[in-house]
């Protein structure tokens, strides 16, 4: 079993930024790949951006050029540096790992808030 925590989320104005963490309670390398999904209320759940165990990465259109997604083996922590943020940024930023089978743990998530 692998534990994942968030942490960094809260209130910024828009043009703000926050960097959200997240702590994996095993090796992030041993994982196939690491992401940030967000859910915004009354929408599904999407993928934010990836970064897989080589280091490669790959950001979702609405966040290319804002959001940029890092990794730090030695602390075993994904970070997701969010920059000009949009009051449409708000949601719940969840952290999730894929082991090999999927996206199959899950942290319990971060909010984000964005004001106008």
């Amino acid at each position: 079993q692998v534990q994942l925590v968030e942490s960094g989320g809260g209130l910024v104005q828009a043009g703000g930024s926050l960097r959200l963490s997240c702590a994996a309670s095993r090796s992030i390398f041993s994982a196939d790949a690491m992401a940030w999904f967000r859910q915004a209320p009354g929408r599904q759940r999407e993928l934010v951006a990836a970064i897989t165990s080589g280091g490669s990465t790959n950001h979702a259109d609405f966040v290319k050029g804002r959001f940029t997604i890092s990794g730090d083996n030695a602390k075993n922590t994904v970070y997701l540096q969010m920059n000009s943020l949009k009051p449409e940024d708000t949601a719940i930023y969840y952290c999730a790992m894929d082991s090999g089978r999927g996206w199959n743990y899950w942290g319990q998530g971060t909010q984000v808030t964005v004001s106008s």
